[in-house]
C-alpha cells in the first residue's frame, strides 16, 4: 500500500486546509440549519463528490489545462461565481422563510437537489482544481509506482478528512439549530448572513487571479 514519506506533514496540511472556511462550509451550514442534519450530510457528500471529480481531473492532467489556459480558468471561475451569487440572492430573498417549514416561503430542497448543489459548488470552483494539482504531487514519488494511483489515494485521503470534519460540523450545527428552529429572528438572520456570505464569496471568486 502506498504511504507518502511525509505522512504526518501531509495529514496535518490536509486537516488545516479542510478547516479553512469557504463556499462549501457556508453551504453545509445553511443546509443543516434550514433542513436538518440529513441535509447537512447530503450537502457534505455532494461537495466531497465534487472534490473527487477534481482529484481525478488532476490525476489525468485535465487540471493542468485550467492552470495554463486563462480562458478555461475564467469560464469556470465566472460560472462558479454566478452560481454562488445566485444562491446568496435566493437566501436574501427568502427573508427567513426557508427555515420555517409550511410557512409558504422558499420550498425545501429535495435530497437529490441538495447533493447536486453541493457537487456543483465544488466542481465550479477552479481554485479547488488548482489546489489538488499543486498540493498532491508534492507527496507523490515516481519511484514508488503509478503516479496516477498515488494521486488518487492522496486525494481520497484529503476528501475523507473533509467528510469527517464536515460531519462533526453538521452534528454540532444540527444540535444548535434544532433548539432555535422556531425562532423567526434566528431564521431571518441565518438567511441574511448566509446570503451575504455566499454573494461575497462569489464576488471574491470572480476577482481572483490564477
Amino acid at each position: 500500500m502506498f504511504i507518502p514519506q511525509d505522512i504526518l506533514t501531509f495529514l496535518f496540511a490536509a486537516i488545516l486546509l479542510n478547516l479553512s472556511p469557504g463556499p462549501d462550509m457556508v453551504y453545509i451550514l445553511t443546509r443543516t440549519v434550514s433542513q436538518g442534519r440529513l441535509a447537512g450530510f447530503l450537502s457534505s457528500l455532494g461537495i466531497c463528490t465534487g472534490a473527487m471529480v477534481h482529484v481525478f481531473a488532476a490525476a489525468i492532467g485535465i487540471s493542468a489545462i485550467l492552470a495554463t489556459s486563462a480562458l478555461a480558468f475564467s469560464i469556470i471561475k465566472y460560472v462558479g461565481a454566478a452560481y454562488l451569487i445566485w444562491l446568496g440572492v435566493r437566501a436574501l430573498m427568502s427573508g427567513g422563510k426557508s427555515l420555517q417549514p409550511g410557512s409558504g416561503g422558499t420550498k425545501r430542497l429535495s435530497n437529490r437537489r441538495i447533493f447536486l448543489q453541493g457537487a456543483l459548488i465544488d466542481i465550479l470552483n477552479p481554485k479547488v482544481a488548482i489546489f489538488f494539482l499543486a498540493f498532491l504531487p508534492q507527496f507523490a514519488d515516481p519511484s514508488r509506482g503509478s503516479i496516477f494511483w498515488q494521486l488518487i489515494i492522496l486525494g481520497s485521503v484529503v476528501v475523507g478528512i473533509a467528510l469527517i470534519i464536515e460531519g462533526l460540523l453538521v452534528l454540532t450545527t444540527g444540535l444548535i439549530s434544532e433548539r432555535l428552529q422556531g425562532s423567526t429572528v434566528f431564521s431571518k438572520w441565518i438567511d441574511r448572513v448566509s446570503g451575504v456570505v455566499l454573494i461575497g464569496l462569489g464576488l471574491r471568486l470572480a476577482q481572483q487571479e490564477r
